[in-house]
């Protein structure tokens, strides 16, 4: 035991050693031109490597077959045709002879290489292809190369890229016709009030007679028999508005003030108060709930043949509650059919419903057991069936098959074994059995399914492992055929440097925390490098890039001498609900003791970062992040750069905040404001705004500002006139490189006012 503890003592020492030979990274300024050169070029480089990341697929009516382009060395492409019932491919046709035949069809060179063809099918053998050049159509025999002019078949094409989706809003407000189901009868707002009129002789019956200007009726929508209407008593609330200034307009000398209608948190909404109208007898009856408001008057779904119930949904205003609401039309009494409570927040925008009303269910997704997963409700008597269990979450529902009583859906975090955020593809019966993987190989997946939904294509992918595209059998998952397989070799041997993975533990000790780390692809093993966080903590996602990424901003910052990595601490989703509640009324933590840990746990394990020197970025919420970084964790971020950030969540959009902060506005918001804390900045900031963002006011940007100068403090502001919300596009890029280049490189970036200069 002594021995083995004096070993490890000098295996210790050894490596304290190492780390204290190590010297600071500090370009000279031949060295610091070469870099920037080296990240403008990536882009450039990357476009010579031969890869097929992605393929669209165009199915042809039978659904047995399809074609794809696919790209080939000089930037020139081939057609492949894919007999997906036999599993069999082959390149389409000899691309020289189609283009000598459209050579002389379209009366245009053709290049074999660079055919544009965007329309084109195949017949069932795949020996003779109709396809649009030059805007005709023609029949090409593909035995001889013989061609026809032939009909427009813009109807044969089937190119199905996206999963069905059967995702209802809530509160969108209905604009349904007005027109009654029969035809006969219109609904119609006079002098605020409620009239029904006969489309036939075109008399009108008042349905109300106490509407007014300042509370009228409307947003009224008839039952599937026409018997009843359903309409609100409405308690209108204006909007309040925010403005910026476009200082640099066209063709006059003054400023053009803008504005637009921006609820902010703690604003009032219009209000609304269901009531029920039987049109025959006009009797109207006031339905016993609670005003409705927040987000508008809800869609309602009624039952399939008893036209006497319907039901709502209702998200209280704080996110802390959720119901679907049934109510009776000849009683206007109610009763939740569903009733989740919460003493943090309901995530409103990932709750999934979908209403069977033939068999009187509904599918749900919940976080009540602490994973969002799928629940089947009974909606008559309330009772729920929990349909998928486990640690892991469901993270969207593709779609519902009610004959075969089958959910299709996404989740990650099923499999143990790999990185807990990778999307996967699955099919589960209504009981929770018969759970299918329809991608079972490790990655993040992506599916495309054929018309028929018979055959899918599944690209998967890691962020430093490029994509596999298989074609495989719906019902059962099988593999029919490998489409499409990279090697990560074809990218390295043009020296570009692919991302790491790593993986830490949270604050708990136990929880991982995921995260990528891109490198230099030149760093010397004997200097360190300053470390740089992209980081964007919205708890509305994750954000950590899980395909393929041969190229990123990230990586283009590295090339100048810094190691750049992304982190999704705790209070982002996507993780269990545990995971999440960290943000509730607490967006200024956004992880930090997570993505802390995480950098000293990977300066441990490659002693090239230097944990001394560590700065970060961010855009939106991320320049929130970044400027609350330096001003709650100044003794380990030293510098920030930060965009069109939301430094007060009182100044930005009200359902994004309220979301996270919460209802009503309390003095939590101002004790996490960047603005209250902007005394605090001991590192390096700069704040970059547009001056015409629409998503978050520039003012929050100004205000932070405002408050700096009232303390004081050294920082540096880039408004840009006439850019809206962003990071500061080329320019505002090309300043975050410089400042992280002054302020942790220690060395002066080029002047690009020199004639002489290279740098983009």
């Amino acid at each position: 035991f002594l021995h083995a503890a004096a070993f490890m003592c000098w295996l210790s020492l050894g490596a304290n050693a190492q780390m204290a030979n190590l010297v600071a990274y500090r370009p000279s300024q031949q060295q610091l031109l070469a870099s920037y050169a080296k990240a403008a070029a990536l882009d450039t480089v990357l476009r010579t490597v031969v890869s097929n990341n992605d393929i669209s697929p165009v199915w042809h009516s039978g659904g047995n077959s399809f074609w794809y382009r696919k790209y080939m060395p000089e930037r020139t492409w081939q057609f492949v045709y894919v007999d997906a019932m036999t599993g069999t491919s082959k390149t389409a046709f000899d691309h020289q002879l189609l283009a000598t035949a459209l050579t002389r069809a379209t009366g245009k060179t053709q290049t074999p290489g660079r055919l544009n063809l965007m329309e084109m099918f195949f017949n069932d053998n795949g020996n003779a292809v109709t396809l649009k050049a030059d805007g005709k159509w023609y029949k090409v025999n593909l035995a001889d190369y013989q061609y026809q002019q032939a009909a427009d078949t813009t109807y044969l094409r089937h190119n199905i890229r996206r999963p069905l989706q059967n995702k209802r809003s809530r509160w969108a407000g209905f604009r349904t016709p007005r027109k009654s189901p029969d035809g006969k009868q219109e609904i119609s707002i006079k002098d605020e009030n409620l009239i029904v009129k006969n489309l036939a002789d075109q008399t009108e019956t008042a349905l109300t007679s106490d509407g007014t200007t300042a509370r009228p009726y409307g947003e009224a929508t008839w039952s599937p028999d026409g018997k009843t209407i359903v309409a609100y008593l409405i308690d209108p609330k204006k909007t309040k508005q925010v403005h910026y200034i476009l200082s640099s307009v066209t063709g006059t000398t003054r400023g053009e003030l803008k504005s637009q209608d921006y609820a902010q948190p703690g604003d009032e909404f219009t209000s609304y108060q269901p009531y029920v109208f039987e049109v025959a007898s006009k009797k109207q009856t006031k339905v016993a709930t609670d005003v409705i408001d927040f987000f508008g008057a809800p869609v309602i779904n009624w039952r399939d043949k008893d036209n006497r119930y319907y039901t709502f949904e209702k998200v209280d205003r704080g996110h802390q509650r959720f119901r679907v609401v049934e109510v009776d039309v000849a009683t206007g009494k109610t009763r939740n059919i569903i009733d989740e409570k919460t003493k943090t927040f309901i995530y409103e925008n990932r709750i999934y419903t979908r209403y069977l009303p033939k068999t009187n269910e509904i599918v749900w997704t919940s976080e009540q057991n602490g994973w969002q997963h799928l629940y089947l409700v009974n909606s008559l008597t309330g009772k729920q069936q929990q349909i998928t269990k486990g640690n892991w979450v469901v993270r969207d529902v593709d779609s519902v098959d009610i004959v075969k009583r089958q959910i299709w859906f996404r989740a990650s975090g099923v499999n143990a074994n790999e990185d807990p955020y990778f999307i996967h593809y699955y099919r589960i019966g209504f009981d929770g059995k018969g759970m299918i993987d329809l991608t079972p190989e490790k990655g993040n997946h992506s599916l495309t399914f054929s018309p028929d939904r018979r055959f899918y294509i599944d690209t998967y992918s890691q962020v430093n492992v490029p994509p596999v595209i298989e074609l495989r059998k719906t019902a059962d998952g099988k593999k029919i055929k490998e489409l499409e397989r990279v090697d990560a070799e074809r990218y390295l041997k043009k020296g570009i440097k692919l991302p790491e993975v790593f993986v830490a533990k949270g604050r708990d000790g136990v929880t991982d925390i995921w995260g990528v780390i891109c490198f230099p692809s030149n760093m010397d093993k004997n200097k360190t490098y300053p470390i740089i966080e992209n980081i964007y903590a919205g708890p509305q996602d994750s954000f950590v890039p899980k395909n393929f990424m041969p190229n990123s901003e990230m990586q283009n910052i590295a090339e100048l001498g810094f190691i750049v990595v992304q982190i999704d601490g705790m209070g982002t989703a996507n993780r269990s609900k545990a995971f999440h509640d960290v943000c509730w009324k607490n967006l200024a933590d956004a992880g930090f003791p997570d993505r802390i840990l995480w950098m000293k746990a990977m300066a441990k394990k490659y002693p090239n970062a230097d944990i001394d020197r560590v700065g970060l970025y961010g855009t939106s919420a991320g320049g929130q992040n970044a400027a609350g970084a330096l001003l709650f964790h100044p003794e380990f971020y030293k510098a920030g750069v930060a965009a069109c950030g939301c430094h007060d969540n009182r100044v930005d959009k009200q359902w994004w905040n309220e979301q996270w902060m919460g209802f009503p506005v309390g003095d939590h918001y101002a004790k996490q404001s960047n603005v209250t804390n902007a005394h605090n900045l001991l590192g390096n900031l700069l704040l970059i705004v547009g001056e015409a963002d629409t998503n978050v006011p520039p003012e929050s940007t100004y205000r932070m500002a405002d408050a700096l100068i009232k303390a004081n403090k050294d920082f540096e502001i880039l408004s840009i006139p006439g850019m809206g919300h962003s990071d500061g596009g080329t320019y505002g890029r090309l300043k975050k490189k410089d400042f992280f280049v002054k302020h942790l490189l220690k060395v002066d970036p080029p002047s690009r006012n020199n004639s002489n200069s290279q740098t983009k």
